[in-house]
């Protein structure tokens, strides 16, 4: 996945803003007024946060080992996903739909 397909998949939800609130390299994705992934804009590898329930954060975190707590966020909601090849794109996309889901409270 690279910036382009996530800007992509982000936007493929219903409602979601893209915008710059933090600078003009911090791309922020928001649904109903509220962060639901961003990403710096100069990270190589690319790296996202997401939300995420605090259970499913630290099992994440346990199981792949690029899953790490959410730089500069509440590391118990938040984790930072560094895009490096570990995992397939299928479980970025899951992480983003659920970060997407939690913060628009929409419910599997």
């Amino acid at each position: 996945m690279n910036i382009e397909e996530l800007r992509e998949y982000c936007l493929r939800h219903p409602l979601v803003e893209e915008g710059f609130p933090f600078g003009p390299d911090t791309l922020v994705f928001k649904v109903k007024g509220k962060i639901f992934l961003l990403t710096g804009l100069d990270n190589d590898p690319l790296q996202f946060n997401v939300k995420c329930d605090p259970e499913k954060a630290e099992a994440l975190r346990e199981q792949h080992s690029c899953v790490l707590p959410g730089y500069h966020m509440n590391k118990k909601h938040w984790n930072t996903v560094v895009v490096d090849g570990s995992v397939p794109n299928r479980l970025l996309k899951e992480w983003i739909t659920d970060s997407y889901n939690l913060v628009a409270k929409i419910k599997k």
